[in-house]
């Protein structure tokens, strides 16, 4: 499902190559919360450790900021995903709930599904 104004993102150049990372930004909701935004992102695991989750990460920020968004909402950070989660916190996501077994991980089992969210 592609919501109203969907803005794909990605960061690629001679250190990451054409398709080690990608983005979807998207508003949240419509209406009266239609000044928050939410987004998928996607890195190749060879690109790990490099810097690109963060560079795409900035991006999509600072595009929502250009775009008149107010927040940025993430729905489904899973718990175990330590990486992403010291990402988000590291630009200021904060853990506003956790909706306990609510993502089926393969090796864990049911594990916590975080909503992160920040002002922008």
């Amino acid at each position: 499902m592609r919501r109203s104004g969907a803005r794909p993102s990605g960061v690629a150049g001679p250190r990451t190559g054409p398709s080690s990372a990608t983005a979807n930004s998207v508003r949240n909701h419509g209406g009266g919360a239609s000044h928050i935004s939410s987004a998928s992102f996607m890195v190749d695991p060879a690109h790990w450790s490099r810097g690109v989750g963060r560079a795409l990460g900035e991006h999509v920020l600072e595009q929502a900021r250009k775009d008149g968004i107010r927040a940025m909402q993430f729905n489904a950070v899973v718990e175990t995903n330590t990486r992403a989660v010291a990402l988000w916190r590291s630009l200021g996501f904060e853990v506003m709930a956790t909706l306990p077994e609510g993502f089926h991980h393969p090796a864990h089992g049911y594990v916590g599904l975080h909503i992160m969210y920040r002002r922008l």
